[in-house]
């Protein structure tokens, strides 16, 4: 394997909101990445049980291949209150969402932001300990290779920002669509991290959104189809030895 090393990190607090960008994180063996997909919109009944918890599909959740306005609000979540900063419609709000009040807060915002995209009431939900909104029942971690996101670009002949694939680590090193066939690999960092590659990751509709203006201007899963007979970019990994990992890491191949 070519040298690897990792160009940034993102977490997404609630599944379909704006990205974070972190310098670094702490992963747990078998654990998901830190802060990640901790919340979920309902949207309408979804059958979701906290208690006997199950993977739904993300066509129950408010989210991106659908509702491409969310892109539009500039989100942060502080940790240690559980509170999310919303920037929308001109003013900032916060939402506690570990309280009624604050969950209130952001589930009227939907209301007024996707009046007609609801198929019942918002709710926001909170993943229960070792369970995350992730899109796939592997997705603890998730793994964009930027090579792959610059082929992208050549084959659509616009600007692809990375950040519409929504992954964990965005990652050098690897030639074009490399990463696509690592699967069973184990990749370490310098803190003894290791990373399993399990399964290439399919692309859906909410790549076509701008993940700053929110406007739906590019078709990438039928382009990727349409060139590579896929309509794969990016891998999940999960995580085989807990470590930290950092902007700028090189990772190596160990088996």
């Amino acid at each position: 394997m070519a040298a690897l090393s990792i160009h940034a990190l993102y977490r997404y607090p609630v599944k379909g909101l704006s990205p974070e960008r972190v310098e670094s994180a702490e992963l747990e063996t078998s654990g998901y990445f830190p802060g990640d997909r901790l919340y979920a919109i309902e949207n309408g009944p979804s059958g979701f049980d906290p208690v006997v918890v199950r993977h739904l599909p993300k066509t129950k959740y408010l989210m991106l291949m659908r509702d491409e306005a969310l892109a539009r609000l500039r989100t942060r979540y502080e940790d240690a209150t559980a509170t999310l900063y919303v920037e929308a419609e001109g003013e900032t709000l916060a939402a506690r969402l570990d309280t009624p009040e604050g969950r209130g807060v952001l589930e009227d915002l939907m209301r007024r932001l996707l009046p007609d995209a609801l198929r019942g009431e918002p709710r926001v939900l909170e993943a229960p300990p070792h369970y995350r909104f992730t899109d796939s029942k592997i997705g603890f971690v998730s793994l964009i290779n930027l090579a792959s996101v610059r082929a992208i670009e050549d084959f659509v002949g616009a600007p692809v920002d990375p950040l519409r694939f929504r992954g964990n680590l965005l990652v050098e090193g690897l030639d074009a669509w490399a990463e696509l066939a690592m699967s069973g690999a184990v990749i370490e960092a310098p803190s003894g991290l290791r990373l399993k590659l399990t399964q290439r990751t399919q692309r859906c509709a909410a790549t076509n959104v701008d993940p700053v203006s929110g406007i739906r201007d590019l078709d990438i899963p039928w382009t990727i189809d349409a060139r590579l007979g896929h309509r794969d970019c990016g891998i999940y990994a999960e995580v085989i030895a807990g470590g930290a990992l950092r902007t700028g890491d090189a990772l190596r191949a160990v088996a």
